[in-house]
């Protein structure tokens, strides 16, 4: 079967894509930057990749002979206020696209919205179900709670809480009621689904077996962990307050945490119907999944991240336009050391970052971190998918992979955290010499009076980094 899929580089989108690789469909792939094709699936045989940005009108031209075509766009982390009609205008974009397909089948993953008093993200993802209905193909739409696996966004911020508070004060919505569901379960609704027309023009709820308060979640985590922990409740926290407290206590964004407090007072509660029989799925407890994605966690082998989304507002353009370092307008620290050992310089440099750290006076760094995220960017707070593996696109610490490749002996880093002006730092190796090079373009005056405060660090920090790389301990 030919099936288009959207959101590539998604959380979901990349492990389904796997899935249904392995049931031997040919896949489709909708990417906004050709630079950001997932090393699992960039060179597989039944793959092909499209540019697509579905918040243009001039979409590109697929092939007619769509089978069936998985929506997977989402917003979570969007600031602003004008999230809802991008979705729309996604939606529709998306639509006007198949429907010129011969597809037959189109499957959307949303959330639940069964209570009276939806959260804005809920009321947008069900304006795009009514949107995605068509009369030229069938629409089945999954609509699931809080999904629980390696790298998802509500299993990072619940692991966040509860590794760093033994004693926690938290908001009185940690008190409301969802059921969360394993992410194995529902790539299994995902890829079962594929032309079953018993499920045609049709909406399910899918969930776990267990109904919890995020209390119980936080204190059933820990369980599977070995931890003990206390929480205690409070109703004077307000929704920004609460917005405050999981952006410093997490690794989540501001903008991602206000969305998921609005989302987190409204009770997401499944309604039952025969999902289950027609899939033959029976969805897995709450502390199996944990206990499954902490063993894929083990393993290294953590497929997706809810961290590999590029961080709103800093690439108005493709990370493949910032692949070259700038050369004119730019202050520069650019250091070299002869290498010794080639091989274990550049393991060196793919390890960066993350759990191992900068090398050099590490503290600096996550003071820096500490820094931004008081300003509202990044910081440390999304380390590395894997320790050792990097490819273009990547989250690392506050920094996003544009190049990793090992045969050109070349990593490229892009800053995001909160700046005034632009950062990248650059590993090169040419004739058997390490390049290590700090540019910063800055913006302004600010800009300027911002390298100038940085400056005295870098004699030691950059040094210590650049030689750290090339000898041994």
């Amino acid at each position: 079967m030919k099936i288009l899929l959207t959101g590539t580089t998604g959380y979901i989108a990349k492990r389904l894509a796997l899935q249904l690789l392995k049931d031997n469909h040919e896949l489709v792939c909708c990417v906004r930057d050709m630079e950001r094709i997932p090393d699992e699936i960039e060179k597989h045989p039944r793959c092909i990749f499209i540019k697509v940005d579905f918040l243009k009108p001039d979409l590109a031209r697929i092939a007619k002979d769509i089978d069936a075509a998985y929506y997977l766009i989402h917003s979570m982390s969007t600031s602003g206020s004008d999230f809802q009609e991008l979705e729309k205008t996604c939606a529709e974009n998306f639509k006007n696209l198949i429907n010129k397909t011969q597809c037959k089948h189109v499957i959307y993953l949303s959330g639940i919205v069964n209570d009276n008093s939806l959260s804005k993200h809920l009321k947008s993802r069900l304006q795009v179900e009514h949107t995605l209905k068509s009369k030229k193909y069938a629409l089945t739409t999954f609509r699931a709670g809080i999904i629980v696996g390696s790298g998802s966004a509500s299993f990072e911020i619940i692991r966040d809480i509860v590794e760093k508070l033994p004693l926690m004060i938290t908001p009185k919505w940690l008190n409301t009621k969802t059921q969360p569901i394993g992410i194995r379960d529902v790539l299994t609704y995902l890829s079962n689904a594929l032309s079953n027309e018993k499920l045609y023009n049709n909406s399910y709820d899918i969930f776990g077996p267990e109904i919890l308060t995020y209390k119980e979640m936080l204190l059933q985590f820990a369980e599977v962990r070995g931890l003990k922990r206390y929480i205690y409740t409070l109703p004077v926290l307000t929704p920004k307050l609460s917005s405050y407290w999981l952006y410093f206590v997490t690794s989540t964004s501001f903008q991602l945490a206000a969305a998921l407090v609005d989302s987190m007072k409204v009770e997401v509660i499944g309604k039952d119907s025969a999902i289950n029989l027609h899939i033959d799925i029976k969805p897995m407890p709450y502390k199996t999944a944990v206990d499954l994605a902490f063993q894929k966690i083990q393993q290294n082998a953590v497929v997706s991240s809810w961290k590999d989304a590029v961080s709103s507002g800093v690439f108005k353009d493709q990370l493949s336009k910032h692949i070259e370092l700038p050369q004119y307008g730019c202050f520069k620290d650019v250091r070299s050391r002869e290498i010794k050992d080639e091989n274990y310089t550049i393991n060196k440099i793919w390890s960066i970052g993350g759990r191992n750290g900068w090398y050099s006076f590490n503290f600096l760094w996550k003071l820096r971190g500490y820094v931004d995220k008081l300003f509202g960017g990044v910081g440390l707070r999304r380390g590395r998918t894997h320790d050792t593996y990097l490819e273009a696109g990547d989250p690392l610490d506050f920094w996003r992979v544009l190049f990793a490749d090992k045969n050109e002996k070349r990593l490229l880093l892009f800053a995001e955290m909160k700046l005034p002006g632009e950062a990248w730092l650059e590993f090169k190796i040419v004739k058997n010499k390490l390049y290590q090079r700090a540019v910063f373009r800055p913006k302004g005056v600010w800009g300027r009076l911002y390298w100038y405060s940085v400056l005295p660090f870098h004699a030691f920090v950059f040094k210590g980094m650049i030689n750290a790389l090339v000898h041994k301990n």
